[in-house]
């Protein structure tokens, strides 16, 4: 028994430079027009029999562009950043350099009083393990970047400072077949 779990990073909503912790703004014009431009490699993926996304407006508006109709899924959300929510990666280290530094060399480690690394990746794998596994069957979830990353850290069994060198792009597509506690990273070429 196995099961064939599609990640589809969310468009952004901001310029990479704007980006906040747990930022929830919706798609703006730039997003819109990524997924339309997207849409043709990724709307295919919309005929899995299970859609998901991210409890986020541009995860959930990322999935209703691409006609997946996709069922939020609470687990999904981003790694809970406590009192660093809404605030982005230079005003907290312009305000707190050394919690900075624990949060990015300890993945045990919650300075900011949130959700620490290793807890936000061993939920996303929580996630990955309780899905249905139906030989040859399909799903897709709308994630934010964090958490396609967390998934695919999990997936491998790599360190969780791994995480930290996994860049996913807006709208890059990531591809797991297994089932519980035992993923396989799937490449394919584009279609």
């Amino acid at each position: 028994m196995h099961v064939r779990v599609s990640l589809v990073a969310a468009a952004r909503s901001s310029s990479l430079l704007a980006e906040r912790f747990d930022d929830d703004r919706p798609l703006d014009g730039a997003g819109w027009r990524s997924v339309e431009s997207a849409a043709r490699g990724l709307v295919p993926l919309g005929s899995a029999e299970l859609r998901y996304c991210s409890p986020t407006p541009r995860s959930r508006a990322t999935g209703e562009a691409l006609g997946y109709a996709p069922l939020a899924q609470p687990a999904l959300r981003e790694c809970d950043m406590g009192r660093w929510r809404g605030l982005t990666l230079a005003e907290v280290t312009a305000h707190e350099p050394g919690a900075v530094e624990l949060w990015l060399s300890d993945p045990r480690s919650a300075p900011h009083g949130g959700e620490s690394l290793l807890a936000f990746i061993s939920r996303i794998g929580g996630w990955l393990d309780t899905r249905p596994a139906d030989d040859g069957g399909a799903i897709v979830a709308v994630a934010e970047p964090s958490v396609v990353r967390a998934a695919l850290v999990y997936a491998l069994k790599a360190p969780p400072l791994t995480y930290w060198n996994v860049d996913v792009r807006p709208l890059s597509t990531m591809t797991l077949t297994g089932w519980s506690g035992r993923w396989h990273l799937s490449l394919q070429a584009p279609a």
